[in-house]
């Protein structure tokens, strides 16, 4: 067996330690989260209200609305507590929906987290974002990636190769939603540039570290004549407060 190969197949026997390291539960009020390390919450509910979105980063990933408002495939990379899945299933009610999860330990806790069975439209599979963007072959029109392990963002959900793959994955007029929050974000958002021919958006939601970033595959939805800046505002007008004090989609 060539040295590449030992060093790849080592590598990713690695990664999958990583990535299977156990989540742990923890309940504070109407307030429950999934962590890794104790303080760094990875997914968080209310108990009182399961589908709602609690983390700003999650609720502008859902104004992909504004490009598509009834998208029929989603394929979504990173389950975490489930809170984009449930929120799709909720509010897309005639869109289907696949979940790629690499740690079977985050699937095992999906019932604590309120997140649906697998049925008709909805399904959780237990394997790796990167590989399934790979090889997948049928065409799907919304495509979010936010899959970090107990280390951060996985290289290969960040690598050139992969962007790529995500762009080949896409319908004609598809749309790339991904959550970056790290040192090599910068670098993550000019890969995905060379990717999707500079039809990016970043937005960087108003409490926290994350950039969501919108990367258009087609021309269609992709606004020439309007200036990157004024797209930035009407997602963040999409985003209005909520009697409780956070906010919510508006559809």
């Amino acid at each position: 067996m060539p040295d590449t190969e030992r060093i790849h197949i080592a590598y990713r026997e690695q990664r999958r330690r990583l990535v299977e390291v156990e989540p742990f539960v923890y309940e504070d009020g109407d307030s429950v989260t999934m962590q890794f390390q104790i303080g760094e919450i990875q997914s968080e509910m209310l108990a009182s209200d399961p589908n709602f979105l609690v983390l700003s980063y999650t609720r502008m990933m859902m104004a992909f609305t504004l490009f598509n408002r009834e998208p029929k495939h989603i394929a979504m990379i990173g389950l975490g507590g489930g809170s984009m899945p449930k929120w799709c299933y909720s509010q897309l009610p005639m869109t289907d929906i696949t979940v790629i999860e690499i740690n079977p330990k985050v699937i095992a806790l999906r019932d604590q987290f309120y997140i649906p069975a697998d049925d008709e439209r909805f399904r959780v599979i237990c394997g790796d974002g990167a590989d399934y963007v790979a090889r997948i072959s049928e065409l799907t029109e919304v495509l979010i990636v936010d899959g970090f392990d107990i280390q951060g963002q996985p290289p290969q959900l960040c690598s050139q190769e992969f962007y790529n793959d995500c762009h080949r994955a896409l319908a004609p007029d598809g749309l790339l939603v991904v959550n970056l929050c790290g040192l090599e974000d910068r670098r993550s958002i000019e890969r995905i540039r060379r990717s999707f021919d500079d039809r990016v958006l970043v937005n960087i939601p108003e409490d926290g570290e994350n950039k969501v970033v919108f990367a258009i595959k087609g021309e269609r939805l992709w606004m020439k004549d309007e200036p990157s800046g004024e797209l930035v505002n009407r997602l963040r007008l999409h985003l209005r407060p909520a009697p409780n004090g956070f906010s919510k989609i508006c559809l």
